[in-house]
């Protein structure tokens, strides 16, 4: 099916930049018996419902224009925000994370925990660092980058 997220990206794309915002990710999945097409768009100060509703639109209509079809089976499209806990999937995802609050899994424990949270105050070619909690102190992480499985944005309680 990368081919089918590959396929829309390339015609997705165009139509965000006209408008000002950006694919933050795409996928293309079943779900039970149906398939979806999920498209999250965002831009700066967030993306609101009318905007979403707009790209749906004309996406709709420019995958129904193509020939052959880029998806050939019956499909739901949905376009929406990526949310407040938004993936952090690009270097220029993380670069504008710098000293916000986020949500870290890891492939393999690190120092016992495969999951942190914390501010990402450092970013480097190598490793992410993390201002964390831990027993009322703080302290700063050194997260390889190899060892990191999904970082997202993540809600301070």
């Amino acid at each position: 099916m990368s081919s089918v997220v590959e396929k829309v990206t390339d015609l997705v794309e165009p139509i965000l930049a006209e408008h000002h915002f950006e694919l933050v990710d795409l996928e293309f999945v079943k779900e039970g018996k149906s398939w979806y097409l999920r498209v999250f768009i965002d831009k700066i100060g967030g993306i609101n419902i009318e905007e979403c509703a707009l790209i749906s639109d004309i996406l709709s209509e420019k995958l129904d224009a193509q020939d052959p079809d880029l998806i050939p089976q019956a499909y739901y499209l949905e376009v929406s925000s990526p949310g407040a806990e938004r993936p952090l999937k690009t270097e220029r995802d993380l670069q504008r994370s710098l000293n916000k609050y986020i949500h870290v899994s890891l492939y393999q424990p690190l120092d016992g925990r495969k999951v942190y949270e914390g501010d990402l105050i450092e970013i480097t070619s190598d490793y992410l660092v993390l201002a964390i909690m831990q027993k009322q102190r703080q302290l700063k992480l050194k997260i390889p980058r190899k060892q990191i499985a999904k970082t997202r944005l993540a809600i301070k309680f």
